[in-house]
């Protein structure tokens, strides 16, 4: 009985690790996590937070990140893809073929 209930807790810590590992996984790039200011802008920040929501000035809406460094922003107004380049300070979206909008992360200090 006790070799059963060894496996048993092994097969269930294996699997309890690879659930795990998918949950990461689909959380997308957590280094979006922030507030970031537009370019060129005083008043506009885009806040990511780690649930996936995401606040564009005064608009809510959700993100989510797809394959080939894409992430989808969708509010009540509009869903839109864009090309995703992120550096600790710097955040560029742009549309395929399209407009790029670009942002400056705003630290702890100036929060």
């Amino acid at each position: 009985m006790r070799l059963g209930l060894s496996q048993s807790t092994s097969s269930l810590r294996i699997i309890a690790l690879a659930i795990l590992l998918f949950a990461i996984a689909g959380c997308g790039n957590s280094s979006i996590v922030g507030k970031w200011r537009m370019s060129g802008s005083d008043a506009t920040v885009w806040e990511f937070k780690t649930n996936g929501a995401v606040l564009l000035g005064n608009v809510s809406g959700r993100y989510r990140f797809g394959d080939q460094d894409r992430i989808k922003i969708e509010t009540p107004f509009a869903t839109t893809v864009y090309v995703v380049r992120i550096s600790s300070e710097q955040l560029v979206l742009q549309e395929p073929g399209g407009s790029k909008l670009e942002f400056t992360r705003i630290s702890e200090t100036q929060r």
